[in-house]
């Protein structure tokens, strides 16, 4: 008897093992997607010269997004391309109701890519990393009027933190006006906290609408994203151009574009379906854990890349929002922790779900699974 239990005692403690690990490592991933887009947006958008127009980003990142999603569909499909063509007439064209449901998310979540482009780069990172958490607020809010949901005591007294924290932090930006590096784009402190404030409040609406209407939905998650990139480039083609559609046709769609620039439009395609994946080995703590850290994360590193220096209140407001996240996250009194989620429909980025306030709920699952 000993014999037998020993290889599967040894067993059971490499899966534990290898479980761990695969907890830490999508801990990382998640930290270093969050931190990394912001940071780099702001890098790229306060360098002296001519910037590139975010409009364009914003479309060619739904482009990639969209071919990568239609990859997938296609090997999923063993490379028939006939049988590949006849589903995505099928799902796209035949079943036009379906679809024309996800042109609002759509809508907001293009509206919403375009706002945090403007937010960032009038907000120090850090600031914007703060402040961005509002999201957390807007989308409790919305899924308690929307979806009925409740929230425990634990939970409300957390989103009153989190929202003194950022009004301490504003306050003390706001007072102490952060000039831009020499050459680059003027700043407006004012414009980026409105830009920020909007996409907190889409990003909560479009987490709760985009869970309500596909609420037993079996599409698969990646033909999720083809519909919603279908009408997200068409909407952002129809956004550069009422935005920047003179300085597009004059100086070209590619115009100031850099391998930095290439890098944010890379991680922010494909960061939405990284984290889809490594969500699945993560819980909710989890999730406001790498939250906090991607805070911290932020700060450190505005600290040396765009000279930022933290004050008093700004660190006071910060170690608010960071214990409020965490708070949030944390399962009800009474109620069991919520177990690692299967793979979440890769929702565009800063998307919320109405269910924690971090990442991507599995709103819809393969077939078959």
């Amino acid at each position: 008897m000993a014999a037998a239990g020993g290889p599967a005692g040894g067993g059971d403690q490499a899966a534990a093992g290898g479980n761990r690990r695969l907890k830490y490592v999508s801990l990382a991933v998640l930290v270093v997607q969050n931190a990394s887009l912001i940071l780099s947006i702001r890098y790229v958008r306060t360098l002296p010269g001519e910037p590139f127009f975010a409009t364009t980003a914003v479309v060619m990142a739904e482009l990639l997004k969209g071919a990568t999603c239609l990859l997938l569909i296609f090997l999923q499909q063993r490379g028939a391309v006939r049988q590949f063509a006849l589903f995505l007439y099928e799902a796209v064209v035949l079943q036009y109701l379906d679809t024309l449901k996800l042109a609002v998310p759509s809508l907001i979540y293009t509206l919403q890519n375009n706002l945090q482009y403007v937010a960032i780069s009038n907000l120090p990172a850090a600031t914007f990393q703060v402040t961005y958490q509002l999201k957390i607020l807007t989308t409790a809010v919305f899924s308690v009027l929307m979806l009925r949901k409740s929230l425990s005591r634990l939970q409300w007294l957390s989103l009153l933190l989190l929202f003194a924290g950022v009004a301490i932090v504003q306050v003390e930006q706001g007072q102490g006006g952060r000039a831009g590096s020499p050459g680059a784009a003027p700043q407006s402190y004012a414009v980026g906290l409105a830009a920020v404030v909007v996409s907190c409040l889409s990003s909560g609406f479009a987490g709760v609408y985009f869970e309500k209407i596909l609420k037993g939905s079996s599409a698969s998650i990646w033909l999720r994203n083809v519909q919603l990139g279908l009408f997200g480039t068409l909407l952002g083609l129809l956004g550069m151009w009422w935005a920047e559609g003179a300085g597009v046709a004059a100086r070209g769609f590619f115009h100031s574009y850099s391998p930095l620039v290439w890098g944010v439009i890379l991680n922010q395609a494909f960061g939405g379906l990284l984290v889809a994946v490594v969500v699945k080995y993560v819980d909710n703590i989890l999730k406001g854990f790498a939250t906090s850290l991607s805070i911290v994360a932020s700060t450190v590193a505005s600290v040396y890349l765009f000279g930022f220096q933290p004050r008093l209140p700004f660190v006071l407001g910060a170690g608010l929002v960071i214990g409020a996240v965490y708070m949030y996250s944390l399962p009800k009194a009474g109620g069991p922790r919520r177990p690692p989620e299967e793979p979440a429909a890769p929702l565009p980025r800063g998307a919320e779900p109405a269910d924690s306030g971090f990442l991507p709920k599995p709103a819809c699952k393969e077939k078959g699974s």
